[in-house]
């Protein structure tokens, strides 16, 4: 290419930070082959359009370089209008200036950027040869990572669809953290109520596989045609024969501590089904503490069970399946507590996951609160919100959105619960933006006497039987001293850590806490950067439920849109 045309777009100019434009201007301008140079307001709009075809004409010009704000948005509207111009789309290289950049650069540093960026875009095009397109079949076949509410939703709505879905959970059970909960704002409705029929119909569905206790290990290939590596890990039982009857752990003679309640109350056995709504409802063996893993002695599982279910001698076995589409619905945890260093690390400071564990009908404590150091009624709770978030210089600047709803949320039930007993939260401003959260949170205030106090907690320690809370008041200036029976944290919320080995794994972008990054943040919230995969759920970002099952069912129409197409067309130099 002997005449190269850059249009330099007033959007991308803008989005790529403070820049000298005159300085880009010149040193593009001087750039080889360049023959044509000038700066647009918008270029996406049809007026700006047309005086690129006229530019085209008039300067002869056989290549074209165009800097965007999002390529993946206009670069099929830049192609047609090059492409009615007589250029191939070969001819063509589309400079994206925002996607993927860093916005805490200097003028002189983005102005350097910005002039790499659009030459580098300029030597590629020069280096082109004629792009010739592929055709690829479609897999119509998904693929589903993660179990919880959002892997659960997404997976229902493509197999409503008429697609097999393949969903893939790391865990012994479907139904992620909601299943956990106790209650759920601002219905206050049974999480198991509204989560177990789904789980249910997601075992049953026809068009799903569910593979739970299973990981990927690797994912290659391309949109329409992924091949995925499947470890499914030996549970020591054999599913296929085990009825769920429960016989064994009943009769298994080790008991430790539940990690699923995570709590000194919850225990269970070696062998064993994670709760009671399990699905699948079929048990599991912790070789870590099984007797016969440990000492080769005890088989009273194996011995006990009427169907000889039971199989030490299994191992992790692999799979090698085909998809179309992958959706990455890998989940979050909390924040660990130990990460506080202010705060002691004491059993009766616990977060809000094992709190939900002391409300749940079905949890340790069959709904009843109690101190997990010695089984007292607690009468004083104090709820510190925004640990670990907002806190840009120790921990983490974003809000992790759903602290304050369910703070509100486990002081209210603590007081159905201990009626005489006392909730005070803590909070730097309380952001309650969901249809009907507001006035959730007025309930707590007005119905069950939730005192608030608007600040940070600077140190968390036991004295004698006591947890002694140090903060302050803003609103008032006064310093506030509360001998508190239970302390409850409203952990930052942060990607699943094994969420974050599986990206690393498919290579897909991130931002620095480990969230998946999206194709664009307003227009494509469910697309990755990797055509094919898709984003549902908290791998994205903090979400409360709704949020999270909106943005399933959004990642689901985007596969049975793709699905809806016999090929998908990619195009190679």
């Amino acid at each position: 290419m002997e005449r190269i045309g850059v249009f330099l777009c007033h959007c991308s100019l803008k989005a790529a930070g403070d820049i000298k434009v005159q300085q880009v201007i010149q040193s593009i301008s001087r750039y080889d082959r360049v023959a044509y140079v000038i700066p647009y307001e918008d270029m996406c709009i049809s007026s700006e359009l047309e005086l690129v075809r006229d530019a085209i004409k008039e300067k002869r010009l056989d290549g074209i370089v165009l800097t965007s704000c999002s390529p993946s948005l206009h670069l099929e509207c830049f192609r047609n209008v090059i492409v009615s111009e007589g250029l191939s789309t070969y001819q063509l290289e589309v400079a994206g200036l925002k996607e993927g950049g860093d916005w805490n650069l200097t003028e002189v540093e983005a102005t350097q950027r910005m002039i790499q960026t659009i030459k580098a875009s300029i030597d590629r095009l020069q280096h082109q040869s004629h792009v010739s397109p592929s055709y690829i079949p479609i897999t119509k076949r998904a693929l589903v990572i993660g179990g919880g509410i959002a892997g659960i939703q997404t997976a229902l709505d493509i197999a409503d669809g008429g697609y097999e879905v393949l969903l893939v959970e790391k865990t012994s059970s479907i139904g992620g953290h909601m299943i956990q909960y106790s209650e759920v704002f601002p219905t206050l409705d049974c999480p198991q109520c509204i989560e177990t029929p789904k789980m249910v119909e997601c075992w049953q569905n026809p068009n799903i596989e569910t593979l739970a206790y299973s990981e990927v290990e690797e994912i290659s290939g391309e949109i329409g045609n992924f091949t995925v590596k499947i470890r499914k890990k030996a549970s020591y039982v054999d599913w296929t024969k085990c009825n769920g009857c429960g016989l064994c752990i009943q009769k298994c003679l080790t008991q430790v501590p539940a990690d699923y309640d995570r709590l000194p109350f919850g225990h269970r056995k070696a062998i064993y089904i994670p709760f009671a709504q399990a699905v699948p409802n079929k048990p599991i063996i912790d070789r870590e503490h099984c007797g016969y893993f440990t000492t080769g002695t005890c088989q009273v599982c194996s011995k006990i069970c009427p169907r000889e279910a039971v199989d030490y001698s299994q191992k992790d076995t692999f799979i090698d399946i085909n998809v179309g589409a992958i959706i990455l619905a890998t989940g979050f945890e909390l924040m660990s507590k130990k990460e506080i260093s202010e705060y002691d690390d004491d059993l009766d400071i616990i977060d809000g996951i094992q709190f939900e564990r002391l409300l749940s009908p079905g949890g340790p404590t069959a709904g009843e609160v109690l101190r997990p150091s010695d089984g007292k009624t607690p009468r004083e709770v104090v709820f510190i919100s925004c640990v670990g978030s907002r806190d840009p210089e120790h921990f983490y600047p974003y809000c992790s959105k759903v602290c304050c709803m369910y703070l509100a949320k486990m002081a209210m039930l603590y007081k159905h619960a201990v009626p005489d007993g006392q909730a005070y939260i803590f909070y730097i401003d309380i952001r309650s933006t969901g249809k009907g959260y507001e006035e959730f949170i007025q309930r707590a205030v007005e119905e069950d006497h939730v005192v608030y106090l608007r600040g940070r907690v600077s140190r968390l320690f036991r004295e004698n039987d006591k947890i002694k809370v140090y903060g302050v008041d803003t609103l008032s200036g006064r310093t506030i001293v509360i001998d508190a029976d239970l302390v409850v944290l409203g952990m930052a919320m942060v990607p699943s850590l094994k969420g974050t080995e599986l990206i690393k794994k498919l290579n897909l972008k991130t931002d620095k806490f480990g969230f998946l990054s999206e194709s664009h943040f307003k227009m494509r919230p469910m697309e990755s950067l990797k055509p094919g995969i898709f984003i549902a759920g908290t791998s994205q970002s903090p979400k409360d439920i709704p949020d999270t099952v909106a943005q399933a069912s959004a990642a689901a129409s985007k596969v049975l849109i793709l699905f809806a197409q016999e090929m998908v067309i990619q195009e190679y130099a």
